[in-house]
C-alpha cells in the first residue's frame, strides 16, 4: 500500500509540474495612470491583440498576463519587478515605456534570470557596455531614431537647428543621436524638467535664436502641450518642427489636431507598411479598439510575437534559460515591420523610414510613408556590448 501511495504521490507531483509548465506567466508592467497612461494603454492593447491572435496561447501554452501600473516612478517599477519575480514567478516581463524605469528594473530581473522584453524603453547604456543576456529590445536605442531624424533634417536642407528634450536619460540620448546624424549647426539646446507642461519660456528662447528648424523629443502629454503652445505662439510656419517619429505619432495626433499636419518624422514603423503581418495587426487593432494603432502598440504586438515564437521554438520548455535565450536571439516571428533580426546586443537591425503627418481617407490624422532614411541600420552601441 505504501508503494502505491508513493507512486500516486509522485504521479501527482509530476502532473502538478506539467500543469505549471503549461502556463506561461508574463508580467506586463506599464504606465496606466497619469499623463503617460495614453501610451501605456497602447502598450497593453497591442500586447493583448497579439495574445488574442494566438488564441490565448503564446508559444502554444496557456498564457496569463499580469498587468501592473508603474505610475511612471522608478521606485514603483523596482517594487513591481520584485513582485513579478518573487510572488508571481513570471517567465517574462514586458511593457516598460520609460528608459529610467527600465534601467532601474534590469538588475532585479537579470539577477532572477527573468527575460525582460522591452517594447519601447531602449537606452544607449543597455545597448552598449551594460547590455544584458536577459534584456531584449524590439524597438531601438532612442538615439538611433534621432540619428535618422538628424539625417532627414540634413536632407531637408536645414542648416541651423535648435534642440529640446526632457531632462532624463532618453532625452539626453535623443539629442546626442540627432547631433550624430545632423551635420549642420546646433544653435541652442534646452533640457526641460521631465513632465513639464508649460513651455512659454523655452518657446521664447527658440524664437530669439531664429533657427531654420526646431528638433523636439516630447512623448505623451509633454508633446501634446508643447506642439499646441508652439502653434499658439505662431512659430509652426516660421520655424518648422522636426524630430523622431515618437514625437509625432498616433498617441498625440488626435489631441494636437491640424497643427501636426505636414510634420516629417522618421521611424522604423508606419501604419501603412505593406506586409501581411502589419495589415493583420492594423486592421485587427482598429476593429477591436476603434482607433489607429500607435507605434507603441505595434512594438508591444511584436514583443508578444517574439515571446510566442521563442517559446514555440523550445517546445514550451521554459526552464532551460540558455536555450530560451538562443531562441529569442533568433527572432523566430513575423514582425509588423517586415523582416526582423537582432544584433549581438539584442537590439534590432532595421530600416528607418521618413513619414509625414496627414489626414487619411476617413479624415483621421495619421502618418504615411514618404521615403527611407536608413536601410538595415545597426546602432553604434553594439560594438561596446560584450555579448557575442
Amino acid at each position: 500500500m505504501k508503494r502505491i501511495l508513493l507512486a500516486a504521490t509522485a504521479l501527482s507531483l509530476c502532473a502538478s509540474s506539467v500543469s505549471a509548465a503549461e502556463t506561461l506567466k508574463i508580467g506586463l508592467v506599464t504606465t496606466l495612470s497619469g499623463p503617460g497612461a495614453v501610451v501605456g494603454a497602447d502598450i497593453r492593447d497591442g500586447f493583448a491583440l497579439a495574445v488574442e491572435h494566438a488564441g490565448g496561447k503564446l508559444g502554444g501554452l496557456d498564457t496569463q498576463v499580469i498587468e501592473a501600473d508603474d505610475q511612471q516612478k522608478p521606485d514603483v517599477a523596482v517594487g513591481l519587478a520584485n513582485r513579478m519575480t518573487e510572488r508571481e514567478r513570471v517567465q517574462f516581463v514586458t511593457g516598460i515605456i520609460w528608459s529610467n524605469l527600465a534601467l532601474a528594473m534590469v538588475p532585479t530581473l537579470a539577477a532572477s534570470k527573468t527575460f525582460f522584453i522591452s517594447p519601447n524603453a531602449g537606452t544607449a547604456q543597455l545597448a552598449g557596455a551594460q547590455c544584458n543576456p536577459y534584456f531584449f529590445n524590439v524597438s531601438w536605442p532612442v538615439d538611433t531614431v534621432a540619428e535618422a531624424a538628424g539625417q532627414a533634417a540634413q536632407t531637408q536642407g536645414f542648416k541651423r537647428v535648435y534642440a529640446m528634450a526632457p531632462n532624463y536619460p532618453s532625452g539626453k540620448d535623443v539629442v546626442a543621436g540627432f547631433k550624430r546624424g545632423f551635420k549642420g549647426e546646433i544653435v541652442g539646446e534646452a533640457f526641460t524638467p521631465f513632465g513639464q507642461l508649460d513651455y512659454a519660456a523655452e518657446i521664447a528662447q527658440v524664437k530669439a535664436a531664429k533657427p531654420d528648424a526646431l528638433f523636439i523629443f516630447y512623448p505623451g502629454g509633454m508633446g501634446i502641450n508643447f506642439i499646441k503652445q508652439y502653434d499658439q505662439a505662431g512659430l509652426l510656419t516660421q520655424i518648422p518642427l522636426v524630430g523622431p517619429g515618437f514625437s509625432f505619432d498616433q498617441d498625440i495626433l488626435g489631441a494636437v489636431g491640424d497643427a501636426a499636419i505636414g510634420i516629417k518624422n522618421p521611424l522604423q514603423w508606419s501604419p501603412d507598411l505593406d506586409n501581411a503581418e502589419n495589415k493583420r495587426f492594423v486592421e485587427g487593432f482598429k476593429t477591436k479598439f476603434g482607433r489607429i494603432p500607435s507605434f507603441y502598440a505595434a512594438q508591444s504586438y511584436d514583443a508578444a510575437k517574439l515571446i510566442d515564437g521563442a517559446v514555440k521554438a523550445v517546445g514550451g520548455d521554459l526552464k532551460d534559460k540558455d536555450r530560451l535565450r538562443k531562441a529569442l536571439e533568433s527572432a523566430p516571428f513575423d514582425s509588423v515591420r517586415g523582416r526582423f533580426r537582432f544584433n549581438t546586443n539584442h537590439y534590432p537591425i532595421q530600416n528607418y523610414y521618413q513619414r509625414e503627418v496627414v489626414r487619411d481617407e476617413t479624415g483621421a490624422l495619421t502618418n504615411r510613408l514618404t521615403g527611407i532614411v536608413f536601410t538595415d541600420h545597426a546602432d553604434v552601441h553594439a560594438q561596446n556590448c560584450p555579448l557575442k
